[in-house]
């Protein structure tokens, strides 16, 4: 037995918003055989747009029951049925939602008449409802009611089952085949071609735009995980009628997919990636020359388009950087802005301090640079070499002075040790500090991988 529902709502995604109306056909595989349809009361105000796109308005509803009093009667026709709708995850996640906070627990199979019209009808210019039964003969008076749409819905399920020479429903309901927890719009062959290994994702909307980028150490098991349970909230529910086509790049090591991600993200700006959007570390190290000639240390916020000599977290840790430096070079307090008030330099040579004018731009600048060229050689530059895409490969990330310079893949007989020659054979990508820290670590943990140079 199948229940082939629709419903009307005051908004796109169940946890913010109210059902207005619900229709439901029951149907026998023949025919329908019997129908239940009642307007509601959302409790809240259904938007003008709503209205123009429904005809329903906020009088007409002001009468009818809330969903608390027809839940009852609603979750008996659908229990032990086949949920049947147009994009059924949409009508189910409404359905399933409303009858929870009212107390029923909706457990059933689903199908989807989109995705099985795609299947058992390929090559119609739109699988729309309303399309779709125009190209198909069916009649609907009442496009955007639920009663019309169910009655339509129903029409055209008859016409799938009669047509579906392939078993194509049945395969479908199989517990195994979970088709049905997938976006309506996105073909399960791009799901079967999806690897078992790490990796990245993107989901693509309708014009092959990348709306999200994900990585995971199993890209199948990961991209699945997308489309279990029932999230009613609004970013999923529009998220997954976005969805329309999977693509990968199969990267060898879990590492290489963090990298990889992080990367994309920035580079294609997806619509639905929250993190690692705008992670940077807060604070730089930068050095400018005064208009007396002086070379100049101070911590300050990271601005775009900068290059500081140095990042970190916090003004602390770069204010004790500072501090450090002023130390072991004798810089002055003053000019690195450690001290700010008018009293004598706290320097180590406050007499023959730069400040007071006492040190030369040429004497005072060879200092800052010393400084400057030692916290570069203490940037480390390595090599992570590790388990490649296949057999006979290795994956390779170069960090050069501290800095992320690369990844790629390499021959299992290739001599890493020689940088120049190593870097033929990466592709350099921008880097910034979330993927410097995580190789870094990455580093720390697994040194038996990690080939350092010049030291």
């Amino acid at each position: 037995m199948y229940a082939i529902v629709d419903i009307e709502t005051t908004g796109g995604h169940a946890s913010a918003n109210g059902i207005t109306e619900v229709a439901i056909c029951i149907h026998d595989g023949k025919k329908i055989i019997q129908r239940f349809s009642t307007l509601v009361n959302p409790g809240r105000d259904i938007p003008i747009f709503i209205r123009a796109l429904t005809g329903i308005t906020n009088e007409m509803v002001q009468e009818a029951p809330p969903f608390e009093d027809v839940a009852a009667d609603i979750y008996h026709l659908l229990h032990g049925k086949i949920f049947v709708a147009h994009n059924v995850n949409f009508d189910f996640s409404f359905i399933r939602y409303h009858l929870g906070r009212a107390g029923y627990d909706l457990q059933c199979s689903k199908l989807c008449t989109v995705r099985l019209g795609r299947k058992i009808m390929p090559g119609m210019p739109s699988y729309s409802l309303g399309k779709l039964c125009r190209h198909l003969g069916i009649d609907n008076e009442s496009r955007h009611r639920a009663a019309g749409d169910a009655e339509a819905t129903a029409q055209l399920f008859s016409l799938l089952l009669q047509n579906d020479t392939s078993n194509h429903i049945k395969e479908a309901l199989k517990q195994r085949s979970r088709e049905q927890v997938l976006p309506a719009n996105l073909p399960k062959k791009d799901i079967d071609q999806l690897p078992f290994s790490p990796g990245v994702y993107y989901f693509h909307d309708q014009k092959g735009k990348v709306i999200y980028v994900g990585k995971a150490r199993n890209i199948k098991k990961r991209v699945c995980s997308h489309f279990s349970g029932n999230n009613p909230g609004l970013q999923r529910q529009e998220f997954l009628r976005n969805i329309h086509h999977v693509s990968y790049q199969d990267c060898g090591t879990e590492l290489i997919a963090f990298v990889l991600e992080a990367v994309e993200i920035k580079r294609l700006w997806p619509k639905y990636n929250r993190s690692l959007k705008r992670f940077e570390h807060a604070y730089g190290l930068y050095a400018f020359e005064d208009q007396s000639g002086y070379l100049r240390l101070a911590v300050d916020k990271r601005r775009k388009l900068t290059n500081p000599l140095y990042t970190c977290n916090s003004l602390l840790d770069g204010r004790n950087l500072l501090l450090r430096l002023i130390d072991d070079f004798e810089l002055c307090p003053k000019f690195c802005f450690i001290q700010t008030n008018n009293e004598p330099c706290t320097g180590a040579n406050e007499q023959l301090c730069a400040c007071t004018g006492h040190e030369t731009v040429e004497d005072y600048n060879k200092k800052v640079n010393r400084a400057i060229d030692e916290l570069k050689q203490a940037l480390p530059t390595f090599a992570i070499r590790d388990e490649g895409r296949k057999n006979d490969e290795h994956s390779c990330i170069l960090v050069e002075k501290g800095q992320f310079y690369g990844m790629g893949y390499i021959s299992h007989y290739f001599n890493a040790d020689n940088l120049e020659q190593l870097k033929n054979f990466l592709t350099p990508y921008p880097s910034n500090d979330y993927i410097r820290n995580m190789v870094a670590n990455y580093a720390i943990k697994y040194p038996e991988r990690t080939m350092v140079f010049g030291g």
